[in-house]
C-alpha cells in the first residue's frame, strides 16, 4: 500500500462572494482563457482508489482576490478533499482567472411561443399571454448589447382547459442563437407568467360567397361556389354561439368579387381569415385561402353533370392515358332558347 500521487481535473471551481467585486459596479466573469485546475493528491494507493473528482471542493473566495485594479481578476483557488491533510494537496494553477465588465440594464417585451406541444383533439391556442409584458435585464455590458429578443414558452401538450405558468425566459442573441446556461448564470433576470388560452374547434363551417355587379349583355350568372366549401375553425364559448346562431356559416360579401362585365367563368383568391369574425381563428397547419368560383353563361343556357361511368373516351393516342378526378364531370350545354 505505497504513497502515490494521483491528479483529478477540476471543471467546477466555485466561485463565492461575487458581490464583494459586483458591489464596485462591475460584473464578474470567469474567463474563457481560464486552464484547467489540475489538483494533485498524494496518498496511500488504498486511499487514492476511493476518492473521485467529486470528493474534491474547489474554491475561489473572491474577498481574497490579489487585486481589483488588474483585469483579469486573479482569485486564489483553495482546495479540500475529506481524509486529506492539506499538505497533501497540491492545485495547478493555483488562481481563477476572472473578468470584470461594467454593469447595464435594459428592458425588452417578451414575445411568446407554445413550443413543440400540441392541445388535447378538439382544442387549439387561441391567444398567448405574458406578464409583464417586458422585462429588465441586467448584466454585462457586452452580453445586454447582444441580446436581440425575449421569449417565454408555456407547454400545451395534451391540455383541454386554459394553461397558467411561471417560467423562465429564454434570450435571444442577433445572430438567432439562445443564450447558454453559462452566459444567462450572468444575467439578473426575473420569471414571467404565461397564460394559454384554449378554444373549442367546430369543424365544417360552411362557406358562403355571393358576387356583385352585372356580366356582359347576353350572359348571366349561373352559380356562385367555393373551393373548399366548408372549413374548421376555432374560438371562444361567446364566438361560436354567435357562429351557431348564423348556421355555423362564415359569408364573403358580394362586393368581393366583381364580375361586372364578364363574358366567361371567373375566379378570385381570397384570404378567408380576412372574413372571420373577431374571436375566431382557422386551425393550425390549415391553409387561408379560398377559391371562389363564379359560372357565368350565356343567357338561355343551362348546366348538367354527367356521371363519369357514362363518359366515352375514343381515339386516345397511343402511350396517353385518360383519367377523371373529381366524381363527376360537369357537361355545359350552351344552345338558344329555342332548341332548348
Amino acid at each position: 500500500n505505497p504513497v502515490i500521487s494521483k491528479t483529478y481535473i477540476i471543471s467546477n471551481v466555485e466561485l463565492i462572494n461575487k458581490q464583494y467585486i459586483e458591489d464596485t459596479d462591475k460584473v464578474c466573469m470567469r474567463d474563457d482563457e481560464q486552464t484547467p485546475v489540475r489538483v494533485t493528491i498524494k496518498a496511500e494507493r488504498k486511499t487514492l482508489s476511493r476518492i473521485t473528482a467529486e470528493n474534491i471542493q474547489a474554491v475561489a473566495d473572491a474577498q481574497q482576490a490579489v487585486s481589483l485594479e488588474t483585469n483579469p481578476v486573479m482569485i486564489p483557488i483553495s482546495v479540500t478533499c475529506p481524509g486529506i491533510s492539506q499538505n497533501n494537496i497540491s492545485v495547478q494553477p493555483q488562481n481563477m482567472s476572472v473578468r470584470l465588465e461594467d454593469r447595464a440594464t435594459a428592458e425588452f417585451m417578451v414575445t411568446v411561443n407554445s413550443g413543440e406541444g400540441m392541445p388535447g383533439k378538439g382544442y387549439e391556442i387561441g391567444s398567448q399571454i405574458v406578464s409583464p409584458e417586458k422585462v429588465r435585464i441586467t448584466g454585462p455590458k457586452s452580453m445586454i448589447n447582444k441580446i436581440d429578443k425575449v421569449t417565454a414558452s408555456v407547454d400545451v401538450n395534451g391540455a383541454t382547459s386554459d394553461v397558467i405558468k411561471e417560467t423562465e425566459v429564454t434570450v435571444i442573441d442577433k445572430n438567432g442563437e439562445e443564450f447558454s446556461a453559462q452566459d444567462m448564470s450572468y444575467l439578473n433576470v426575473s420569471k414571467v407568467y404565461v397564460t394559454a388560452r384554449l378554444w373549442k374547434v367546430r369543424t365544417d363551417v360552411k362557406i358562403s360567397a355571393e358576387c356583385s355587379g352585372t356580366p356582359a349583355d347576353g350572359y348571366q350568372v349561373e352559380s356562385v361556389t367555393t373551393t373548399p366549401n366548408v372549413i374548421s375553425v376555432s374560438g371562444s364559448d361567446q364566438t361560436l354561439s354567435a357562429l351557431a346562431e348564423q348556421g355555423n356559416t362564415i359569408s364573403i360579401p358580394a362586393d368581393v368579387i366583381d364580375i361586372s362585365g364578364k363574358t366567361k367563368d371567373y375566379e378570385e383568391k381570397i384570404n378567408i381569415s380576412d372574413y372571420l369574425p373577431e374571436g375566431l381563428k382557422l386551425i393550425s397547419d390549415s391553409s387561408s385561402d379560398v377559391f371562389v368560383h363564379v359560372n357565368i353563361l350565356p343567357e338561355g343556357s343551362t348546366v348538367c353533370e354527367v356521371p363519369t361511368k357514362n363518359i366515352k373516351v375514343e381515339n386516345v393516342p397511343d402511350g396517353m392515358q385518360v383519367a377523371f378526378d373529381a366524381a363527376q364531370v360537369e357537361l355545359r350545354v350552351k344552345k338558344t332558347k329555342e332548341d332548348l
